[in-house]
């Protein structure tokens, strides 16, 4: 039976135009994904499931899920892709798949949902460190050989004012007295948990310190402004920006961020870690007006909040200086288009 066609299928042949030379090495593997119904997630299936058609590579991977029905029902093709099975679980306790797995992904944490509902900030940090270190068990009990840990800016702490972009050997971190500071926390222990267990147990870890993302299969509902302002773009109505717009941002697309994570998998540097982002930062209120340009010209732009003058803008944006220069990788899309693609998949509904 024929597997019916991604409406991604431009940005899918574009990734495996860029990583063409990696899939080889997955000829015959095995892969455990958690995290894998997720925004980065989706994008990992989709990617592996082209590559592994288009190339004929006979592999396999085992996607957790705390809800294998509803992904179906989400993604009814990707989850009858050939290769591809869920296993039901919560990272934090799942029964360990049986067999040896050669690759192990996690990309598990947190949900979107349950952060946008502000989830207890005890209940964030367990998730993330006691489901890492559940994964981290299993990567030893199966045999893997490579893990790759997704992480997240947040385990930088604040951008210090004057400091354009975050060094990958960047030795700050969250605010400690702070509640919200739960998840950049986790974030930190586990990088370091991580590659310790890969130091004992004898496989390889990769830790990709990812920031913000623009893309199909992005929430448009939740708490990332970019797709808020894409949301009210393709409503007609004002696009509102919440604050002051004075934070300064950036976004990677998402098809970019797939090469640059299965690059990491495969050729990264064992115990390295890498930030995976744009280094093209523009203010909220700016990322507002693009939005508009882009997707309605003439629509209005609402800033809600009043600007304080004192503090220096907050900064979000990483240096990837390592994925440049060591594994080659850039951003091919630009912001402009990553919001036109992104809306074109919206639309289609």
């Amino acid at each position: 039976m024929r597997v019916p066609q991604s409406p991604l299928q431009g940005d899918l042949g574009e990734i495996l135009g860029q990583t063409r030379g990696l899939w080889e090495s997955l000829r015959g593997a095995r892969l455990f994904i958690t995290g894998g119904t997720g925004f980065f997630g989706v994008w990992l299936l989709e990617s592996l499931a082209h590559a592994r058609a288009v190339l004929d590579l006979d592999c396999e991977a085992v996607v957790l899920t705390r809800d294998p029905e509803g992904f179906r029902r989400r993604h009814p093709r990707l989850a009858g892709t050939p290769g591809l099975s869920l296993h039901p679980g919560d990272v934090r306790d799942f029964a360990f798949p049986g067999g040896s797995f050669t690759h192990v992904i996690h990309a598990g944490s947190t949900s979107a949902e349950a952060t946008f509902q502000r989830i207890p900030p005890l209940e964030s940090f367990d998730t993330v460190v006691q489901g890492t270190r559940r994964v981290l068990d299993f990567t030893a009990q199966c045999g893997a050989r490579r893990f790759l840990l997704t992480s997240s800016g947040a385990a930088c702490g604040p951008q210090p004012p004057g400091l354009d972009l975050i060094p990958e050997d960047w030795q700050g971190g969250p605010d400690l007295s702070l509640p919200q500071s739960a998840l950049g926390e986790g974030k930190r222990v586990v990088e370091w948990m991580s590659r310790e267990c890969g130091r004992q147990e004898g496989f390889e870890v990769v830790v990709a310190r990812c920031f913000s993302f623009v893309g199909p299969h992005l929430q448009l509902d939740l708490h990332y402004a970019i797709g808020n302002f894409i949301r009210d773009a393709l409503a007609g109505t004002p696009i509102r920006v919440q604050g002051d717009g004075t934070p300064i941002r950036s976004f990677l697309y998402a098809a970019d961020l797939a090469v640059w994570l299965w690059t990491l998998l495969l050729r990264g540097e064992p115990g390295r870690l890498y930030h995976v982002g744009s280094e093209r930062g523009l203010s909220v209120g700016e990322l507002a007006h693009t939005v508009g340009r882009v997707l309605a010209p003439g629509l209005p732009v609402e800033i809600l909040g009043q600007r304080v003058l004192g503090p220096a803008p907050s900064r979000y944006v990483p240096a990837t200086t390592r994925c440049r220069e060591e594994l080659g990788l850039r951003e091919r899309v630009d912001l402009e288009e990553a919001i036109r693609r992104t809306a074109d998949f919206a639309r289609r509904g």
